[in-house]
């Protein structure tokens, strides 16, 4: 008797979900060899990797952004590059540019020809450091990559290698000499994960691990071919015509005007999310559901990564500033009001 394809369907992303899992956890652990904590921050940076996402990472100095990039770079078989912005950092130091050679021929003579020369932008994993310490002229070098993956130097456009992540850092109490990430920018940004100081406990590993003679080692345990195919797997995962309803509500909700927008939404918010935010969160709903054993995405799996998808997507008007209220409160509000289902939907 011939199984129905769809039954046979979720078989083959269920007996590809142990794989992914094993390879899923054995980053995670030689991450963990570097970094201590920080869980939510190592799952968010892996969800990003996982569905060919970039993230964002802020929080202030000396938390373990950077370390954290680092050490993925190391668990994995790709190649990394780390581009610290400064504000005199041009957008050719990030994308390369064409310079004059000399070339001898055969006989003899020389002539000069123009050949491009690729900046650090092309690598699979980049790491932008204090990404808002640049001008927006130079921020604006990184938009082609993060969303095209590739690059236009002279007319010409150069695509860049599979995987390709970016991983930016940024601080945000400094205001002198940083300018702010445009949000045409931030939207290319999948996740934006917040970086909170460490625990009693993990500061003494931290102490334990950085102050004694023995230091920790990471071993490559994926590369790139791998992951390629394991981005593959996580869009097959089935998501259910209600759940992904929900998803498209969620940002909707976000809509100052909308017709899903909570009280407390239209009162304090100004924007709200791109359908860039709708595949952020279906997206990080799969990894989410592959890591939990199974084949279909719940709306709890969107739940729980819509923080972090919506955060940076959305912008809090003159009254929400004055009153202190955050993205994260707005969006918390959201997620308790918002029904799991609605009438209405035509799919």
């Amino acid at each position: 008797m011939a199984i129905p394809q769809n039954q046979a369907t979720e078989q083959s992303i269920l007996q590809q979900a142990d794989a992914f899992r094993a390879a899923y956890q054995g980053v995670r652990e030689q991450v963990g060899r570097m970094v201590v904590g920080h869980t939510d921050i190592v799952d968010g940076v892996l969800t990003c990797l996982f569905t060919g996402g970039n993230a964002l990472l802020e929080g202030v100095p000396g938390l373990g952004k950077t370390l954290l990039i680092r050490s993925l770079s190391q668990a994995l078989s790709l190649d990394f590059s780390r581009i610290q912005f400064t504000p005199d950092l041009m957008p050719a130091d990030i994308t390369g540019t064409t310079i004059a050679v000399e070339q001898e021929h055969d006989d003899g003579s020389k002539s000069r020809v123009f050949q491009f020369r690729q900046g650090p932008i092309f690598a699979q994993i980049i790491l932008a450091d204090e990404i808002n310490r640049a001008t927006p002229k130079t921020q604006a070098a990184m938009l082609e990559a993060m969303q095209e993956r590739s690059v236009t130097v002279g007319g010409t456009t150069y695509p860049m290698s599979k995987p390709f992540f970016v991983m930016a850092t940024q601080n945000p109490i400094e205001q002198e000499g940083t300018y702010p990430l445009p949000e045409a920018q931030l939207d290319r940004f999948m996740l934006k994960l917040e970086v909170g100081y460490s625990s009693r406990e993990d500061l003494h590993e931290i102490l334990h691990r950085t102050t004694m003679a023995e230091q920790p080692e990471i071993t490559p345990v994926l590369d790139a071919e791998k992951i390629v195919a394991f981005q593959k797997v996580v869009r097959q995962v089935i998501i259910a015509p209600h759940v992904q309803d929900y998803a498209i509500r969620a940002v909707l909700a976000t809509h100052p005007d909308g017709e899903f927008a909570t009280p407390m939404a239209r009162q304090f918010l100004r924007f709200g999310g791109s359908p860039r935010a709708c595949q952020a969160l279906v997206l990080g709903g799969k990894v989410r559901a592959l890591l939990d054993g199974r084949a279909h995405v719940s709306v709890e799996d969107l739940k729980h990564i819509m923080t972090p998808a919506l955060r940076h997507r959305i912008l809090t008007n003159f009254e929400g500033q004055a009153e202190g209220i955050t993205p994260d409160l707005i969006i918390s509000d959201i997620i308790d009001k918002l029904p799991v289902e609605a009438s209405g939907l035509k799919v």
